[in-house]
């Protein structure tokens, strides 16, 4: 890996995990000795990108902190950003597209750096920063009620503004895939947003890796068969895998 995407990838882990990260695990994590990641530190603290601490770094500007979202964000970050690169590679030049506020979803945003000039709309705090990143990329947010606990827009507003635009291909993600295809966030709020969303685009894609099935939410927002294609991780038994792919094409990307 050359040092200009080693360094790109540290603060794509800065960006998504918001917390001091120590060199040792930054080296195991790319394979290369601390020695390596020091240097790769000190070339992004002379360019005011991380803040150097004893012994590790933090992402400059922004206060560190643990959020639920932010935890929701980086576990199982490996399968999460498996799917998000497997995800860009659905996004075409001149597609507008949108990317609801899901933790896999920002994943996904922090892959739209090869995907040309694209327009993103998304209703997510946190992912708007992100994808702010790329000059080639236009950004549009939903307005809305912020959801401070979610990082993300909500509420009448956003619906409202649903209402008015059409997407080549709509991102979602869920906290849930029940064992029928069944697709569940936490709240009727998040559920009546993913609804609209669903609704508003030409194709549907779901980005949810394989320990959603089974996994918490209470409010149904649709189906797989709503999708056009699952974007998930390796692990789905054999024969639930065959079940639930009668609803929708599903692609297992390895990490």
């Amino acid at each position: 890996m050359k040092p200009n995407d080693r360094q790109q990838q540290i603060l794509s882990w800065l960006r998504a995990m918001r917390r001091e990260w120590r060199v040792d695990e930054i080296a195991a994590g790319l394979g290369v000795s601390p020695l390596t990641i020091r240097r790769d530190l000190d070339q992004l603290a002379s360019e005011n990108l991380v803040l150097r601490t004893h012994g590790g770094c933090i992402h400059a500007g922004r206060v560190a902190m643990e959020t639920e979202y932010h935890q929701r964000v980086a576990t199982h970050f490996d399968l999460k950003q498996a799917i998000g690169a497997n995800a860009a590679g659905e996004v075409r030049e001149g597609d507008v597209i949108l990317i609801s506020d899901g933790s896999t979803c920002f994943h996904l945003a922090s892959h739209l750096g090869q995907c040309g000039a694209v327009t993103v709309y998304t209703n997510s705090l946190t992912m708007a920063s992100e994808v702010n990143r790329f000059s080639h990329v236009r950004l549009r947010l939903l307005g809305g009620e912020v959801r401070r606990d979610q990082f993300c827009l909500g509420g009448g507003m956003l619906d409202r503004n649903l209402d008015q635009v059409e997407f080549d291909t709509v991102f979602l993600g869920a906290d849930k895939v029940d064992p029928t295809g069944r697709c569940l966030v936490d709240d009727e709020t998040s559920a009546r947003t993913a609804q609209l969303m669903l609704r508003r685009g030409k194709r549907a894609i779901l980005l949810a890796d394989h320990t959603k099935v089974g996994g918490t939410g209470h409010v149904v927002y649709g189906t797989l068969s709503d999708f056009d294609l699952w974007i998930t991780s390796k692990g789905l038994p054999a024969a639930l895998r065959g079940k639930l792919s009668r609803q929708t094409t599903i692609r297992e990307v390895k990490t």
